[in-house]
């Protein structure tokens, strides 16, 4: 059981019966993902010159949103397909809006191997994802949930650094986050495709 799987578990019930509150008011959880990635893009022009603290806060303001659109769209009985594509879609924008900003202070700063390390998670995060949704395929048929990186983990670790960085005023913990997203993004992925490769020998395909 990954770290997301342990929180989903933990955070159900409270979760649901917010979705259920939210649901009455009429707000559709499409909505709320969009929101989510509108915190996220005003985070990453906050961290793009370099003020990580006010960065971090709205990073951590947006992490409840993306798990409560998922829950709303329970409690409004949403079975429709297209709300997960876009939720997932939304994600890999955020993603993208978080790496791009932390990319641009580097550049500017003249920090070439932070860059490259940034390039580096940034890979790896979506590596990570498309193995699943690869993997998710009709004719694959597996379902990848194993690896030490998943899409909590790299929020948690992207938050914590963020707001570190700001509150000690160094760059420091970006640092040792973003070396350790680079190492932990491509190591998960490489642990996904393993999965997949003996899950699927072992089924004779």
């Amino acid at each position: 059981m990954t770290l997301t799987d342990r929180l989903r578990k933990l955070t159900r019930a409270p979760l649901d019966l917010c979705a259920g509150y939210v649901a009455r008011l009429g707000i559709q959880p499409d909505w709320i993902s969009a929101l989510g990635l509108l915190l996220v893009g005003v985070a990453a022009s906050f961290i793009a010159r370099g003020e990580f603290l006010a960065g971090g806060v709205l990073l951590l303001l947006s992490l409840p949103l993306d798990a409560l659109d998922g829950a709303v769209a329970r409690a409004l009985d949403r079975k429709g397909a297209f709300g997960m594509v876009l939720d997932s879609t939304l994600d890999r924008y955020a993603d993208g809006f978080i790496f791009a900003a932390f990319g641009y202070y580097f550049a500017e700063s003249g920090r070439m191997e932070m860059l490259v390390a940034t390039l580096a998670a940034l890979t790896g995060s979506y590596l990570v994802s498309y193995i699943r949704a690869r993997a998710d395929d009709a004719r694959v048929d597996v379902s990848v949930t194993v690896g030490w990186f998943s899409r909590l983990e790299r929020a948690l670790v992207l938050l914590i650094m963020t707001l570190a960085a700001g509150a000690l005023e160094s760059v420091a913990p970006l640092e040792i986050g973003f070396f350790v997203l680079a190492a932990g993004t491509n190591v998960t992925a490489l642990q996904r495709l393993r999965y997949v490769y003996i899950t699927l020998r072992d089924r004779g395909d």
